[in-house]
């Protein structure tokens, strides 16, 4: 298996329901490349989640992926199982008649992580790491060209 590394962000602006973005840079033997895209209406979570959904599938074969993100609502929900809990619920929360939040994103990324080899790695945001600085960068500039323009 090809072995990528895919660092991750999300931002949102005026969270929630603001304007938000997403970043994803893969790298495959030293070559980079980076996908960033926007949401007019979203959450800063719905676009960590929807940064690690692209990136994972702009893979076009198995891969083994160290996923970095400095989302600790992606990780951890990976890592201490939560996701696969949320699964085997059908997506209800203890509260009765309660969806899990972005139960959609989650079962996309369910599917993904199934046909790909994904270890989650948490990195702390704002700390001078170049992938995610970078990820932030454009994350945000995606939340900001998403953003109405006001006169």
């Amino acid at each position: 298996m090809k072995q990528v590394d895919i660092y991750t962000d999300g931002s949102c602006l005026k969270n929630p329901g603001g304007p938000g973005g997403w970043a994803a840079i893969l790298v495959y033997r030293g070559i980079e490349k980076v996908l960033n895209g926007s949401d007019p209406e979203t959450t800063n979570n719905r676009m960590e989640l929807t940064a690690a959904i692209m990136g994972l599938s702009a893979l076009k074969e198995a891969c083994e992926v160290t996923l970095y993100s400095d989302s600790n609502y992606l990780v951890r929900s990976i890592t201490e199982g939560w996701v696969f809990n949320w699964s085997k619920k059908n997506w209800i929360r203890k509260q009765p008649d309660k969806m899990v939040p972005n139960a959609d994103l989650w079962q996309q990324i369910l599917r993904l992580i199934s046909f790909h080899k994904v270890t989650f790695i948490w990195v702390k945001g704002h700390d001078g790491h170049p992938y995610n600085e970078r990820c932030d960068r454009l994350a945000l500039s995606s939340a900001s060209a998403a953003s109405p323009v006001s006169d």
